[in-house]
């Protein structure tokens, strides 16, 4: 399995090899690696030397292969969740199964022909490494696996695009960028493209230009609301609130959010209290470790019974809302003065 950094420096060179298998969560850089490679191939005529399959016609790849793409020296097939690499359960798809056998018998038999004339990219949400078929094309081809992406890696993608528009951007203000923008690469492109215009070619984005200018995470809010509640100000506390109305977040959301926050900073401090793990006890993704520390100082805020109390306000919340006994607004904006107090 090749990395995406390495597979990235590989499609510089615009050399493509004839069998790949892309798959992962992280979208927004597997697509990055799709558009390069169809770049890489060049001119494309759909239906002549550029064909897509998916899950209703992948029985068709063999006799696409072996199509010549008449006029061009190869042909791009582009494979997009065909459903051939997903695990099967008990009770197996005699006919999915038969062709996935099929097909990865053709690629290991026809080796030389697929390397001559074709570029084939298979492109999955999820792919079961045990498979023959997923072993195959990793030994003929190359696999890639698109995770989301470290803090540091993060970090260094951000970095790089400044630096590409000569715009300086310091460790602690990107950190911070990321802790406001959360880790998706999309949202994080689309948002440091908007401070890096509005700071400039020699310019330095500073933290004020993310608090002004960035569209923060509903949860990167919550962190902020929390830590207006552990310093008890209640006025900025409803402000907190107030914005997130104003930004048209619907209440039903802030309150699952606030929650679900509540209920990890009381795992928190069991964890502590335990002497557990902590990554583990919030069943935190790689790229989400760097919260840690935040929750930590968070949950130093708040006794243990006070989350516990907080939790049980916000259930009844919820539930007295169902009932048409609350105004979810009113409730929340009683919740956050009762724990400012």
């Amino acid at each position: 399995m090749l990395s995406i950094e390495n597979l990235e420096k590989e499609l510089k060179n615009e050399k493509l090899q004839s069998l790949y298998l892309l798959f992962g969560e992280e979208l927004f850089l597997l697509e990055s690696i799709l558009k390069k490679i169809k770049n890489s191939f060049g001119e494309t005529v759909k239906g002549i030397n550029y064909i897509t399959i998916d899950e209703t016609n992948c029985n068709t790849l063999i006799a696409d292969i072996e199509t010549p793409s008449f006029g061009y020296e190869k042909k791009l097939i582009i494979a997009r969740n065909t459903g051939l690499f997903k695990k099967e359960g008990k009770r197996k798809n005699a006919e999915l199964t038969s062709l996935k056998e099929k097909i990865n018998t053709y690629l290991i038999k026809n080796e030389e022909l697929i390397k001559d004339s074709v570029v084939l990219v298979f492109v999955e949400e999820e792919a079961d490494t045990k498979q023959e078929l997923y072993t195959t094309i990793d030994k003929l081809g190359i696999v890639c696996k698109f995770d989301y992406q470290k803090p540091m890696q993060i970090e260094k993608r951000i970095k790089a695009i400044c630096n590409g528009y000569k715009v300086q951007i310091d460790d602690s203000t990107l950190r911070y960028f990321i802790e406001c923008c959360g880790t998706s690469m999309q949202d994080l492109i689309n948002e440091i493209r908007k401070l890096i215009e509005y700071a400039g070619e020699g310019g330095k984005i500073q933290k004020e230009d993310i608090d002004r200018l960035a569209i923060k995470k509903l949860e990167s809010v919550i962190f902020d609301l929390t830590d207006t509640l552990g310093k008890k100000d209640i006025a900025k506390a409803l402000q907190v609130l107030k914005n997130l109305i104003y930004a048209k977040e619907p209440l039903q959301k802030i309150l699952i959010t606030l929650y679900n926050h509540f209920k990890k900073l009381y795992f928190v401090k069991m964890a502590l209290r335990c002497q557990k793990d902590i990554v583990t006890s919030l069943n935190l993704k790689p790229n989400q470790t760097f919260l840690v520390n935040k929750y930590k100082t968070q949950a130093n805020f708040f006794q243990e019974r006070e989350l516990k109390s907080i939790l049980q306000d916000l259930r009844n919340l919820d539930a007295d809302y169902k009932l048409g006994l609350s105004d979810l607004q009113v409730g929340l904006e009683t919740i956050l003065c009762k724990y400012c107090s």
